[in-house]
């Protein structure tokens, strides 16, 4: 296994990091960054937030829901601006009013499904390789067996209903200290359900806030999960600001698990400061670009 040091010197396995670049077996690996839209560039309209990220630099953008927009005008915003969607989420029942998914409620099973289709059509005219699931909060009404068999056959549902359509199911964990109640808050309980749910097409969305949030061993968990690990997003702890703002040492992490083999995009999902463009320094700082 590869070993990084901090300081630009060779490292075990033919790797080197050198101000930010990584270089494996001789070849210099960068990584592909997209803007969280549904949290980054909030200084304008959303639909405006587009063109604001490609203005940055971003040839890649996510955002948890498209469903209140027509797909013709978000495919606009994407194709006049030349950037990739790269991550969506699928329904999540009323989130502004603190829902966060409904795959674990055995009541809700159809609209779990309807949303599933339609996460699905949405992701297909628009091009989107992956889509986020948030399986929802623990019911206390609800025996926990109960709850945990909708979970896995909702989740079995979505990643064959997926997969049909070219599509990977992601399931993320949300830390249970900002999200009380969240049924998967660390990465050994999403790799748990994954585990039963016993599919090709379901994969971790890893979150580095939210597991730094609950667990810790950054480097360690990730870099066992990697495998099943198709989308990473970053924000720095405390505050879930930019990188380089908390205590999260994210100059050797994220070259860390870039040199462990992760090729898949960086979501920026965090709260900029002092606003979006200004939040972007430690890119370069780094010695990456975007």
């Amino acid at each position: 296994m590869s070993r990084i040091h901090r300081g630009g010197v060779a490292c075990r396995g033919g790797t080197n990091y050198n101000k930010g670049k990584i270089e494996m077996s001789g070849k210099v690996v960068m990584p592909k960054f997209s803007a969280n839209i549904s949290m980054m560039f909030q200084e304008v309209p959303f639909i405006e937030r587009f063109a604001a990220a490609a203005r940055a630099g971003f040839k890649a953008v996510e955002f948890m829901f498209p469903y209140e927009y027509p797909v013709a005008e978000l495919r606009h915003a994407l194709s006049s601006n030349g950037l990739k969607l790269v991550l969506i989420n699928a329904p999540a029942g009323n989130f502004a009013a603190g829902e966060r998914g409904m795959a674990v409620d055995p009541a809700r099973r159809e609209e779990f499904r309807d949303g599933v289709l339609k996460a699905a059509e949405y992701a297909q005219a628009l091009a989107v390789p992956q889509i986020n699931c948030l399986v929802g909060k623990v019911l206390p009404d609800v025996p926990a067996a109960e709850q945990r068999r909708a979970l896995v056959a909702n989740l079995r549902f979505a990643a064959e209903t997926f997969a049909k359509a070219g599509i990977r199911l992601l399931v993320e964990h949300l830390n249970s200290r900002d999200t009380p109640g969240f049924t998967l808050d660390t990465t050994a309980k999403v790799l748990d359900v994954l585990d039963e749910v016993d599919h090709s097409n379901t994969f971790l969305q890893y979150d580095v806030y939210h597991a730094q949030r609950m667990e810790g061993e950054l480097a360690g968990i990730l870099r066992a999960a990697l495998p099943r690990v198709s989308h990473i997003q970053v924000a720095d702890n405390p505050g879930r600001h930019q990188p380089g703002t908390g205590e999260i040492n994210y100059r050797w992490l994220l070259a860390d698990f870039i040199s462990a083999g992760y090729q898949g995009y960086i979501g920026l999902e965090y709260i900029p400061t002092p606003d979006s463009a200004g939040s972007l320094g430690w890119v370069s700082e780094y010695g990456y670009s975007l």
